[in-house]
């Protein structure tokens, strides 16, 4: 979580940074997010929107029998965490991609949430970067291994 917390706010303050023209002070500003309650409130949001979503187009392998849901604020502290059932032949090669992915479609989608608010005008670019990452997750998770003639 303080990695993506860490990546979000360091996205929008990149992002304010090449958007300064010495005459926008405050839009700068306001486009970068920060540990300040408000903002991190709304972050956390953000988070917590996007790996549910993430859940959901992964709940074919997602391991896990929830029956119950929780609209409460997650902490700063919590832990984001998938565990998949992946078939025998799931080419273990795209384990790394498909965490890689889904850190950055979590981000991307959390800095395009903070961007409608703050920044419409980079707010698309995040959605589109969101979405292909999503397509990155669903062919990793969809790779397989051919078949192998058992040797006697």
């Amino acid at each position: 979580m303080s990695e993506i917390i860490y990546d979000t706010q360091n996205e929008t303050y990149l992002t304010g940074r090449a958007r300064a023209n010495g005459q926008n002070h405050e839009q700068v500003a306001n486009m970068q997010a920060n540990d300040d309650e408000e903002n991190l409130n709304q972050v956390l949001r953000n988070i917590g929107a996007a790996f549910a979503t993430l859940k959901t187009e992964l709940s074919e392998y997602l391991v896990g029998t929830a029956t119950s849901a929780s609209d409460t604020l997650m902490t700063p502290s919590a832990s984001l965490t998938l565990t998949l059932s992946m078939p025998s032949n799931y080419d273990k090669a795209t384990v790394e991609t498909l965490a890689s992915a889904a850190h950055q479609y979590i981000v991307c989608t959390a800095v395009s949430n903070w961007f409608l608010i703050t920044n419409k005008a980079d707010a698309a670019d995040y959605v589109s970067k969101a979405a292909s990452y999503l397509e990155q997750i669903r062919k990793a998770a969809n790779r397989r291994v051919r078949p192998e003639r058992p040797t006697i």
